[in-house]
């Protein structure tokens, strides 16, 4: 069950980055909290274009937002973040274990190629 929710989690997380209009808006909110609208003002979509990207960002819980009066104002929560990169971390050790025995063994393979060679012809 627990597996279950992390993965929906981790789902929820990659499908919001997927879009590059909510990296975007990620970036934005890493520089200050700001309102819809000021998210909204450098891109040429329309404003519910924005707020729904933010709904997609605030189920992935990489946003947060709080109204006050008629203002939406958001913030960036980093701690999806570092649960998506811990799972991308597993495989960049996986990966780099498997080129590293990669080049190990073309290593290997050169210098037995070379050693069968004498001056450019072959033994």
């Amino acid at each position: 069950m627990v597996e279950c929710q992390q993965t929906a989690r981790l789902d929820r997380i990659f499908s919001a980055l997927g879009d590059p209009t909510r990296r975007a808006i990620l970036q934005t909110l890493t520089q200050s909290p700001s309102t819809i609208t000021e998210i909204a003002k450098p891109f040429p979509v329309s404003f519910n274009a924005i707020s729904k990207h933010v709904m997609v960002l605030e189920r992935a819980g990489l946003v947060h937002r709080e109204i006050k009066g008629r203002e939406h104002y958001c913030w960036i929560d980093p701690d999806p973040l570092a649960e998506a990169n811990l799972w991308l971390e597993h495989y960049r050790r996986f990966w780099e274990q498997r080129l590293d025995a990669l080049q190990v063994y073309v290593a290997r393979k050169f210098k037995a190629s070379k050693k069968g060679r004498v001056h450019g012809k072959l033994r």
